[in-house]
């Protein structure tokens, strides 16, 4: 009974191997990777060298400036820094038994956060977007990485090469 049931099981668990063979596979692993069967999606940089967020409408460009302040700038369709217009933003970060909130404030065409972002090189932040004053509220989940990226001139959190 004993043998009947291990041998079962290691049926069960071996028979996906021997079906796995190379029929039918596209062999698409990075080894045989043709960069000139297609193409990957570019990833652009805001106007500033900032993320761009495409979950609002305008889109909006998330840059953090010298001072740790974070910079709201929404966009045009062609990137392009467009009014804020009634835009709206808040933001929590930083340690979970002391979080940083944040308040935005209208200065030019984007949103300026008050206080700057809290101490450290990878903070944890939700930032709520509001486009317009009709438009529900939209929560980006994120971290931000302040870190240089090794082979691209962006920081991490706005890095355009990918890797």
């Amino acid at each position: 009974m004993k043998i009947t049931n291990v041998t079962l099981t290691a049926m069960a668990l071996l028979t996906p191997y021997l079906f796995a063979g190379e029929k039918g596979q596209d062999n698409h692993g990075k080894d045989n990777h043709d960069e000139a069967g297609h193409k990957h999606a570019a990833i652009t940089a805001g106007p500033n060298g900032g993320k761009i967020f495409t979950s609002t409408e305008p889109h909006f460009e998330f840059f953090v400036t010298e001072d740790r302040k974070l910079r709201l700038t929404f966009l045009d369709k062609e990137n392009k820094p467009a009014p804020a217009g009634d835009a709206t933003a808040s933001a929590i970060g930083g340690e979970r038994s002391a979080p940083t909130k944040m308040t935005f404030a209208k200065v030019g065409e984007s949103l300026i956060s008050e206080k700057p972002l809290p101490e450290g090189k990878k903070i944890p932040l939700i930032l709520q977007v509001k486009s317009a004053a009709d438009a529900d509220n939209v929560t980006e989940r994120l971290t931000v990485d302040l870190n240089s990226c090794p082979t691209c001139v962006h920081l991490e959190y706005a890095c355009t090469c990918g890797h």
